[in-house]
């Protein structure tokens, strides 16, 4: 998984309201424990530039939003966040812990807006080149508890927040056929089960990473 210092790339998927925020919190905790020098961001977003098209994604507007603009502001954003935040860190030894990566781009605009898988993946070896996550962490719940989380989520509900049961099943039914395609890659944490079974297979799998690293 090391090759000479590097930092380990990890990134935390899943559909609304099965509790990324917190995994990423307990992994965090953990690897400061352990003395393990990591950094937290998200996608999209985790840069200056990069958090203003987060902006301009999830605000709700009157303007539709044609799902290739949706597609292709999601790897500008990724390649402002490649660029400055997440390449410089890991050639420099430091873990990153990501909230969504182009996993969730498979899903969301590839499942839940029916685009062509393989324009996603063009981009995503434009942008990207070989970097790919080491480990990615699917926190899985069915649809209709996610949802039920977020009905009281304060602040309100973002763009994709507000869309149908039906847009989520077909994000969730890509996460379940990459996660199949993807075992090396993938660990599916049941997050429907009590926090503290969820924190248990976290920091599990995260002592596992941190032995072979």
């Amino acid at each position: 998984m090391n090759d000479g210092g590097r930092g380990l790339f990890i990134t935390f998927e899943g559909t609304e309201g099965v509790g990324k925020s917190t995994a990423i919190r307990l992994v965090s905790e953990y690897l400061t424990n352990r003395g393990i020098d990591h950094r937290v961001t998200r996608e999209p977003g985790g840069t200056p530039l990069a958090e203003e098209i987060r902006a301009l994604l999830l605000a709700s507007r009157e303007e539709a939003v044609d799902p290739t603009t949706e597609l292709l502001l999601m790897f500008a954003a990724r390649a402002q966040h490649l660029a400055r935040l997440i390449r410089p860190s890991l050639d420099g030894g430091q873990w990153v812990l990501c909230d969504r990566f182009t996993d969730a781009t498979y899903a969301y605009q590839g499942g839940g807006r029916n685009l062509d898988a393989e324009l996603v993946a063009t981009l995503e070896q434009l942008v990207q080149g070989d970097l790919r996550p080491d480990r990615i962490f699917w926190l899985d719940a069915p649809v209709a508890k996610g949802m039920e989380r977020i009905s009281d989520r304060a602040g309100g509900k973002d763009r994709f927040e507000t869309e149908r049961e039906r847009f989520f099943e077909r994000v969730r039914a890509v996460y379940r056929e990459r996660a199949q395609t993807l075992p090396e890659a993938y660990r599916r944490i049941d997050a429907a089960q009590p926090l503290e079974v969820v924190e248990q297979a976290l920091y599990r799998e995260t002592a596992s990473l941190i032995d072979r690293w």
